[in-house]
């Protein structure tokens, strides 16, 4: 068994100081109430960091009531959601690992919200998974556009005060930045449909005025869109590039979001399938970048560590089998190798001897 080179080494951005290059990548719990994060978020987090994980990116958390997903989701609006943040983000920090959050507006996609909105009165799809009726979004007039970016910076404001390590800003997945930048669902004629990269823009520039100059900003985008007449990895670039001069340190790089798979015009599904997305974006914009997509065998991980296609791994379904993927791929790793652990707690340690 080939021994790790990269998958375990350190990785500094600013005063952003990793033990490792993986990260856990925001994954919807829809377990708040009123937007809250409770016991089972505590738990959920604690517990990956505990397993050794480098970076906790916490699941989208958003900035607005009709912004959410379902009732059920994360946000970051009032103070009551502010300081239910706090316990999470000490707990994570006394495990040694680093935590940041992903500031997010579900925009169309807010399918339980009887005020969704959107750039466009566009829905996302004819028919949800369950043959019922999607919801068309209202549009967003100029000035409440303008608001949301406001919004956005209100929640990344608070969770700098919250003592999260990182921000990540939400552009990708069909999620409402992406939404403007999408030719298929912004169809404006105001500035913000003139210039589908404006609002995106302007939510990053936001984001930076209330965040420490050393701390670093992450911005996730969809490289390439999935569906039917997607845009294609070219344009992709071309928003990483627009996001990375606005202000986005790290990009971290997925794919799709804009509607059901079209034929032709989406990748097969297999270990790493997008990292060639993320790959062209760091090449690109000279910026660090996440890879993301079926990269639970770390061995595949350390191998586009080792060649440079990314800077840090998203490790994501895998921590949600198993809280102690680092500990255990290091583990079986090891016993070929006769290395040394790392990352595990005292009270485990007995396990992995």
């Amino acid at each position: 068994m080939a021994k790790f080179r990269k998958l375990l080494t350190p990785f500094k951005i600013k005063n952003l100081e990793l033990k490792n290059r993986i990260v856990m990548p925001p994954m919807c719990q829809y377990s708040a109430t009123n937007g809250v994060p409770n016991d089972w978020h505590f738990v959920h987090y604690t517990s990956r960091a505990i397993g050794g994980v480098g970076l906790i990116i916490v699941e989208m958390t958003n900035v607005a009531s009709n912004g959410r997903i379902t009732p059920n989701c994360l946000g970051l609006w009032n103070d009551e959601q502010q300081q239910a943040f706090k316990k999470l983000v000490d707990s994570v920090h006394a495990q040694g690992a680093k935590i940041g959050v992903q500031i997010a507006h579900a925009g169309r996609k807010a399918q339980d919200e009887p005020n969704a909105v959107a750039p466009s009165a566009i829905h996302y799809g004819e028919l949800d998974y369950a043959g019922q009726n999607l919801v068309t979004p209202r549009e967003l007039t100029t000035d409440e556009v303008k608001e949301l970016v406001q919004a956005f910076q209100n929640s990344v404001k608070r969770a700098v005060e919250v003592g999260f390590d990182t921000i990540e800003i939400y552009a990708a997945h069909g999620y409402l930045i992406h939404q403007f930048y999408s030719p298929k669902s912004n169809k404006r004629s105001d500035e913000y449909g003139k210039d589908p990269m404006l609002f995106g823009e302007q939510v990053i520039q936001a984001a930076r005025a209330v965040m420490p100059a050393d701390m670093p900003l992450i911005v996730r985008i969809s490289a390439q869109e999935y569906g039917e007449n997607g845009f294609d990895s070219d344009y992709g670039v071309q928003v990483a590039k627009r996001f990375a001069d606005a202000g986005a340190d790290v990009l971290d790089v997925s794919g799709g979001g804009d509607g059901v798979l079209h034929a032709g015009n989406h990748p097969e599904f297999y270990a790493g399938y997008q990292v060639d997305l993320a790959r062209k974006v760091k090449q690109a914009t000279g910026k660090p970048v996440i890879a993301v997509g079926m990269l639970d065998n770390a061995a595949v991980a350390d191998h586009v560590l080792g060649v440079n296609d990314a800077d840090l791994i998203a490790v994501g379904r895998a921590l949600l089998r198993d809280p102690y993927w680092v500990l255990n791929a290091q583990y079986h790793q090891n016993n070929a190798d006769s290395g040394e652990m790392q990352f595990v707690p005292s009270q485990y340690q007995r396990g992995f001897m």
